[in-house]
C-alpha cells in the first residue's frame, strides 16, 4: 500500500529502515521478523519491522510530536503488513508468467516487494516504487532473502515515487501492477491518471482488489473513462491474520471506436 502525503520519517521510528538512524532497530533486535507467503508452491520470505498492531502500539506509547504526521491516517505504516491481495496477485502472476516475461513492469505500491520479486521471477523487467523510503528498505533487502528463488533473473529495481508524478516515460509500461491500491476513495483519480500516462497502447494493469465498499465503484467509474475491465481470477485468501475474498481486475484501453460502438447500443 502507498500513502500520499509524505513526511520524513524520525530517526527514532520503529519503523526506521535497517542502518538508519541511532535510534532506529535493526534486524535481529525485537520488533524485527520474516513473515512468509506461499506462492505456486514455493515460499517467499520477507524481512519487516514489525506487524501493523505491534507498531500501531509503539505509535500510541510514544510520546507527542515524536513521530511527525503519523496522526493523520494517510501516513500509518500499512507496508509493513502483507495483505492477502498482494499474495493474490503474486500468484495471478507466477501462474501467468507469460503476461509478464521479457515485458515492462510496474509495480504501484509495493510495499514490501512480493509482487515485485514473482514478477521478476518470471522474466519480468520490474521497477516497483513506493511513496514510503521505509518500505523500499525492506524491499530491497528482500532481494537477498529470496535470492534462490529469483534464481538467474535480473531482481526488480525499487524506486521512491509518487504516483501523482510517475517518474516514467510516458506510455512505456507493459504491464502495471497494484495490490490493494483503492483502500481509500480520493485514491482513485491519481491511480487512474497514472493509468492513463504509464500504459502503453496494448499495455494492460493487474490490479488485485479486496471487498471494500471504498473501491467497490472504482471498476465501472473506470470503463466510464474507456477502459476494459475484467476479473479473470478471484479467491479467498487467508494471510496474515487477514481472510479476504479478493479480485484481480484486468485494465486495459478500449479499443479505437469501441466507445462510440458502445454508446450507439446503449
Amino acid at each position: 500500500m502507498m500513502a500520499m502525503t509524505q513526511t520524513p520519517a524520525s530517526p527514532s521510528s520503529p519503523v526506521a529502515p535497517p542502518g538508519g538512524g541511532s535510534g532506529a532497530a535493526r534486524p535481529g533486535q525485537p520488533g524485527f521478523g520474516v513473515v512468509e507467503a506461499e506462492v505456486a508452491g514455493r515460499v517467499w520470505r520477507l524481512s519487516r519491522p514489525a506487524d501493523l498492531e505491534s507498531l500501531w502500539a509503539a505509535m500510541g506509547e510514544a510520546a507527542p510530536g515524536a513521530h511527525p504526521g503519523w496522526d493523520d491516517d494517510e501516513r500509518l505504516p500499512y507496508w509493513v503488513e502483507l495483505w492477502p491481495a498482494a499474495v493474490l496477485l503474486a500468484r495471478f502472476v507466477a501462474q501467468n508468467a507469460e503476461r509478464v516475461r521479457g515485458r515492462f513492469c510496474l509495480d504501484a505500491g509495493c510495499g514490501l516487494g512480493l509482487c515485485a520479486l514473482v514478477a521478476a521471477a518470471a522474466g519480468g523487467r520490474v521497477l516497483a516504487f513506493d511513496y514510503e523510503p521505509e518500505a523500499l528498505a525492506f524491499a530491497r533487502r528482500n532481494i537477498a532473502l529470496n535470492r534462490e528463488l529469483l534464481g538467474p533473473a535480473a531482481p526488480p529495481l525499487f524506486a521512491v515515487m509518487d504516483w501523482r508524478a510517475p517518474a516514467v516515460a510516458r506510455g512505456g509500461v507493459d504491464v502495471l501492477l497494484g495490490a490493494d491500491i483503492l483502500y481509500e476513495r480520493r485514491f482513485f483519480e491519481p491511480v487512474a491518471a497514472l493509468l492513463d500516462f504509464a500504459l502503453a497502447p496494448d499495455g494492460v494493469a493487474f490490479i488485485a482488489d479486496p471487498e471494500r465498499s471504498v473501491s467497490a465503484p472504482a471498476w465501472k467509474r473506470l470503463q466510464g473513462l474507456g477502459w476494459d475491465v475484467s476479473t479473470p481470477l478471484s479467491g479467498r485468501v487467508a494471510q496474515g491474520g487477514q481472510d479476504m475474498n479478493v479480485h484481480i481486475r484486468r485494465i486495459s484501453r478500449r479499443c479505437p471506436g469501441e466507445t462510440d460502438l458502445m454508446r450507439q447500443g446503449a
